[in-house]
């Protein structure tokens, strides 16, 4: 199964393409005719394409020719990972087991940390003091 290469106008051509399609758009527009206006659209500038590819020489430009000139798209970037920053460490081992304040339970993935060395309750906010090394 062969694929066929994708051929372009080139120079002033393509400038006749465009003004074709800001002129057809805005008659749509202002006849509030857009279906099937729009394909009447896609149809006019196809046939325009076709009858200046036939009756004027070299104004197409195929893919593949623009690659001989050394006109190269640009190959798509790979998705590289981005490292998590790290982590802190916090001495979750020497949290107590309950807020002194609201008697709370206490678990090191809930507290909000404040510090190295302190954090806050994450029922009442008050400030817990940690355990000696």
């Amino acid at each position: 199964m062969s694929k066929e290469k994708e051929t372009q106008l080139k120079g002033p051509w393509k400038s006749i393409q465009t003004a074709i399609w800001l002129v057809g758009l805005a008659i749509l527009a202002w006849k509030d005719w857009w279906w099937p206006g729009i394909l009447v659209l896609i149809a006019l500038s196809t046939l325009t394409q076709a009858v200046i590819q036939i009756l004027v020489p070299g104004t197409v430009e195929k893919a593949s020719e623009s690659e001989e000139k050394g006109v190269e798209r640009e190959a798509p970037q790979p998705l590289t990972a981005v490292p998590a920053p790290p982590q802190p460490v916090y001495p979750n081992n020497r949290l107590p087991s309950e807020c002194s304040k609201c008697s709370g339970p206490i678990r090191g993935a809930e507290v909000r940390w404040t510090g190295p060395q302190s954090a806050d309750c994450p029922y009442c906010g008050a400030n817990l003091l940690l355990k000696p090394a």
